[in-house]
């Protein structure tokens, strides 16, 4: 039997401040085989991106604290690590693609410097050895004048560009799990299938799995092997890609999906989920989705439903189906 390469584990990540308490992600389950792509869905504010920022340590302080729970890679627990042993994991075994290239790339080093200085961290090669396997990842990654590029600065290319080299530098010491935090937003359709090709591409060659949060269920149809859909810090439901286009369960998967435009039907008005997510310090007793949910029966208020299989490998967090 295949082993998960990331077990998540009952995640639960508050914001502490006084007597205010944010419940960014409360107790989530999550699971990623090898070579495995599995998208996180859901809308701004569900908890998708602390969720990757939990995993590699990275969660601002210091209010914020990973309060509960378990991060099992590879057969040890992140969560009882110290930042010293985090941070040869980060980089090396673990990478992650920021959501944003032009402010997570450094304005002042060149793309060489910044290619190198990962390397340099993680292998015991020299710095000529190093700018060599730099300019072999860019070319890898689909970036011309790869051996110019190394001397120049972020602010010299263009978005599609800096994405391409925030993934080569994301894959430059061969992770087991790239974690890519809404690597096609801001980028032109064309651009965006070029990266999402340039992904399985990895998966293949590197054997690398993929972490990938979105809220584009085009992506997610495009590249996700497996999906979990977040609402207001919890997993609402998870299943195979095919499964869930096929055949929704969660209120909120439907309605997510219905908010899609589709070219086969004429319709004047785009439909749109009524309300908003929920204030994760005020969350509601009963199930989360109930205010926005046309289903909501007096029960969805009153008690928290549970994440349960209503089929066999589709999970989902709602007492009505």
């Amino acid at each position: 039997m295949v082993q998960p390469l990331l077990s998540v584990e009952n995640l639960k990540t508050f914001f502490i401040k006084g007597d205010v308490e944010v419940h960014a992600v409360d107790g989530i389950d999550l699971t990623i085989y090898p070579k495995q792509i599995v998208c996180i869905v859901g809308e701004s504010g569900c908890g998708k991106s602390m969720t990757s920022l939990s995993i590699m340590g990275l969660v601002p302080k210091p209010h914020g604290r990973v309060v509960d729970g378990q991060i099992w890679f590879g057969g040890q627990n992140l969560l009882g690590m110290t930042e010293s042993q985090l941070s040869t994991i980060r980089g090396n075994d673990i990478s992650m693609i920021f959501q944003e290239p032009m402010t997570s790339l450094n304005p002042v080093l060149t793309i060489g410097d910044q290619m190198t200085e990962v390397l340099l961290r993680h292998r015991n090669i020299s710095k000529l050895q190093a700018l060599q396997k730099v300019i072999e990842m860019l070319e890898f990654v689909g970036v011309a004048r790869a051996k110019d590029i190394v001397k120049e600065y972020p602010h010299q290319f263009s978005g599609g560009m800096r994405q391409r080299v925030m993934i080569g530098m994301a894959m430059i010491c061969e992770p087991k799990l790239l974690i890519a935090d809404e690597p096609t937003t801001a980028l032109d359709v064309t651009i965006q299938a070029q990266v999402l090709d340039l992904m399985k591409r990895m998966r293949d060659e590197f054997e690398t799995s993929v972490m990938m949060i979105t809220h584009d269920l085009g992506v997610v149809a495009e590249i996700a092997d497996q999906v979990v859909v977040m609402y207001a810090g919890q997993v609402v439901e998870s299943a195979s890609a095919d499964h869930l286009f096929e055949d929704p369960l969660h209120p909120y998967s439907q309605a997510l999906l219905k908010s899609i435009p589709s070219l086969d039907e004429e319709k004047e008005i785009l439909y749109s989920i009524p309300g908003t997510v929920p204030d994760s310090s005020k969350y509601p007793t009963g199930c989360r989705f109930a205010e926005r949910c046309e289903w909501t029966q007096p029960s969805c208020i009153e008690k928290m439903p549970e994440l349960r299989e209503v089929k066999p490998g589709q999970f989902a967090r709602c007492d009505l189906i």
